[in-house]
């Protein structure tokens, strides 16, 4: 699967599919597909990555919390 880098618009193949998709995960391996020569495996950070449409990486990829529930607020209650 390739991906873009943000900062510097290069396409990256993600080599760990699996990571990409964990959101405890929040790196991914991968190869820059920048120059004439492959470049060498290196970890990219989860947040500087987006789809080449420039679409946002989902946040059930990216958050491991993104469904949780959030606490309801307790209303406190002064006694005279």
């Amino acid at each position: 699967m390739f991906l873009k880098q943000k900062q510097t618009g290069d396409l990256i193949e993600v080599l760990t599919i699996v990571d990409l998709y964990n959101p405890c995960k929040t790196e991914v391996t991968g190869q820059s597909h920048a120059g004439e020569e492959m470049q060498d495996p290196e970890m990219f950070p989860k947040s500087e990555l987006m789809f080449p449409s420039g679409e946002p990486l989902p946040i059930c990829w990216i958050n491991s919390h993104y469904n949780e529930i959030p606490p309801r607020p307790v209303a406190i209650v002064a006694t005279p």
